[in-house]
């Protein structure tokens, strides 16, 4: 299978945050955002795999400075780095401040995105050549994440075993 450079991937869309979209400080929720993340993400890693995928796993988000109304958020979603079935997407939210165009770095994010094909089996994806030196230091820390991953999912699974399915009445 063919390698992909990253930029063929490369997803953007940008969203005007109006007061409906905030929380009682007048900053934008950040359920409404991480909506936005994940439709990104999977747009970039649809581009990269060209098959359907769902997503695995949102690894960190890191809220950096508030999203105020009236301003617009753009995110740029990236393949960074694959396994077998597997792409690392990284999702940078930059706010602009429409009526003096100050932007500023105001979200980071890694998610988890598996290629599937119609029947919901995980398959096969291109690897990821990155160029930018960008690119390059993400692509070079990938497998660190993926690793810490790894280690995290069978922490889950130990964990959710010992979780009651139990109704909350019934205890």
């Amino acid at each position: 299978m063919e390698e992909k450079k990253v930029n063929e991937s490369r997803s953007v869309t940008s969203v005007h945050v109006m007061p409906s979209d905030t929380n009682n400080h007048g900053t934008f929720f950040g359920g409404k955002l991480m909506m936005y993340v994940d439709n990104i993400g999977a747009v970039a890693a649809m581009r990269h795999a060209r098959q359907m995928v769902v997503t695995a796993s949102i690894d960190s988000v890191d809220f950096l400075c508030p999203i105020r109304a009236g301003s617009s958020v753009c995110l740029e979603a990236i393949v960074t780095w694959t396994h077998h079935t597997s792409m690392e997407v990284f999702v940078k939210i930059i706010t602009e401040e429409l009526k003096t165009a100050k932007r500023t770095l105001c979200t980071t994010c890694f998610l988890t995105f598996v290629a599937v094909d119609e029947n919901g089996k995980a398959i096969p994806v291109p690897g990821v050549v990155p160029e930018s030196d960008e690119e390059k230091m993400l692509y070079k820390s990938a497998e660190k994440r993926y690793l810490h991953r790894q280690n995290r999912r069978s922490e889950t699974r130990n964990f959710v075993s010992r979780l009651t399915l139990k109704k909350p009445w019934d205890r």
